[in-house]
């Protein structure tokens, strides 16, 4: 493969012209999670009580990547359900009146307790505490219509709707979050057999791929997906296309981190948006590494996706090399 800033076309996308597949909906569907996040502060240690700079309650889990590619100006679907509860009706709240997000398959179940997330981000680590109540699997219905892309976890086996939707024109695209057991089992890889495009962070891809580089990495799951997309942090992004032979980097904004929860739900749910835009994969890659960048700048995942005219000016402020010109033809998604 050789490196290259192409327009590369994977498996169910069509690169820089976008048809009435690519103009579908983005569909995000799975767990939200009522996220409570405290910064500048680390755990305390056991009957110490410590003082967080700031504090956010805003919508996590799924939502972070339907938010973010709503925010991002692609048409999206949440399908979910929230318990009744203070805290579960305060998140539903909140997702509805997100402009151009489709909240109709948010369902708010009576006497269920919402999952909750505790968030305790420091300047070099995050601890978390979750309380959660086990509904069962999110249903998608049949009657979607056109659905362009998908989102999944691929460390369980795919729900059975994922399969429908793809054999029907859907872009599945998967992602993989930490393995605290330790194994990185390969079964888990055999699952790329089922998806069109993977986004692992670099770490997840080496220890996966029992590789030494995130190159390395996204060069071995390429040979089991037509896109592998393994993002590294402050070092950027880079991504193999299997389908063209190319290899395609791109670079992030340096910032300094407030909150990195969700930043990876941000660049993949951005990444997915600039299909619908139609624009090529080295741009959809700029553009999601950019939208990461603007979220750990500020609490929680969702709260913090950029709007276009936000993503902008952050771009404008930090005098960001490269042209971005292409930003001008995103409308604005604020109310």
């Amino acid at each position: 493969m050789t490196e290259a800033h192409a327009e590369p076309r994977p498996t169910g996308d069509t690169g820089g012209q976008a048809d009435e597949t690519t103009r579908g909906t983005l569909l995000f569907a799975g767990d939200v999670y009522c996220d409570v996040v405290f910064s500048g502060v680390t755990a305390p240690e056991q009957g110490a009580e410590v003082f967080a700079d700031a504090f956010a309650i805003t919508p996590g889990g799924v939502a972070n990547r339907a938010v973010a590619a709503a925010r991002a100006g692609a048409p999206t679907m949440l399908a979910s359900r929230l318990g009744d509860d203070v805290l579960g009706r305060h998140v539903y709240d909140v997702l509805t009146a997100e402009p151009f997000l489709d909240t109709s398959l948010l369902e708010l179940v009576p006497g269920h307790q919402s999952a909750v997330s505790v968030a305790l981000t420091g300047p070099d680590d995050r601890s978390f505490i979750t309380y959660e109540e086990h509904l069962g699997p999110t249903l998608v219905p049949d009657d979607l219509g056109p659905v362009a892309a998908t989102h999944v976890g691929i460390a369980k086996p795919l729900p059975a709707w994922v399969a429908r939707l793809r054999a029907a024109g859907t872009t599945v695209v998967g992602g993989v979050g930490w393995d605290h057991t330790g194994e990185w089992s390969g079964g888990v890889l055999d699952r790329l057999a089922e998806i069109d495009v993977f986004v692992p962070n670099d770490v997840e891809a080496m220890r996966y791929t029992r590789t030494d580089s995130a190159l390395a990495a996204a060069k071995v799951l390429a040979e089991r997906v037509p896109l592998a997309v393994v993002t590294r942090g402050p070092d950027g992004v880079v991504a193999v296309d299997s389908a063209n032979g190319v290899v395609v980097t791109a670079e992030t904004i340096r910032v300094e981190a407030v909150d990195p929860t969700g930043a990876g739900d941000v660049f993949v749910a951005s990444f997915m948006a600039g299909v619908h835009h139609g624009w090529d994969l080295e741009t959809r890659l700029r553009f999601a590494a950019a939208s990461a960048a603007f979220a750990v700048t500020g609490l929680g995942g969702a709260a913090s996706a950029p709007h276009p005219d936000e993503l902008r000016a952050f771009l404008d402020q930090r005098s960001a090399p490269g042209d971005w010109s292409f930003l001008a033809d995103v409308p604005s998604t604020e109310r």
